[in-house]
């Protein structure tokens, strides 16, 4: 990734609902959300929606798949991993290990995109 693109994706992840979204269709997985059912989700307006997914699409960080009349909205994981990518490239000293599983050091509710399993769990 150019230093451009990234400073395009944390542009854009650098606004409330666009944070909200993409971490939405993280959850989702794979099989990505339908832009109403997002938008409820959010209890965001469809067109605050639909501005803030053009956004995230154009820095690379969401996609959009149409089947037949209906579109889903999905996480673009390797452009989140490549954003990752870029920040972990220079920062360890060669140091690889350092970067291996940045979320791991956070606490569960902290992490940028918490696994699924940790989700609702007690201590």
């Amino acid at each position: 990734m150019e230093k451009e693109s990234a400073i395009s994706a944390f542009a854009a992840l650098a606004h409330d609902g666009r944070l909200a979204a993409l971490r939405e269709l993280v959850r989702a997985g794979d099989d990505g959300l339908p832009p109403g059912q997002l938008a409820r989700l959010l209890a965001m307006p469809a067109n605050s929606l639909s501005t803030n997914l053009a956004i995230l699409a154009r820095a690379g960080l969401v996609t959009s798949c149409r089947a037949g009349r209906s579109v889903r909205y999905c996480a673009n994981f390797a452009g989140m991993n490549a954003l990752i990518d870029f920040l972990v490239r220079d920062c360890c000293q060669g140091r690889a290990e350092l970067a291996e599983t940045p979320g791991d050091a956070m606490p569960d509710d902290t992490a940028p995109f918490p696994h699924p399993d940790t989700q609702g769990a007690t201590a």
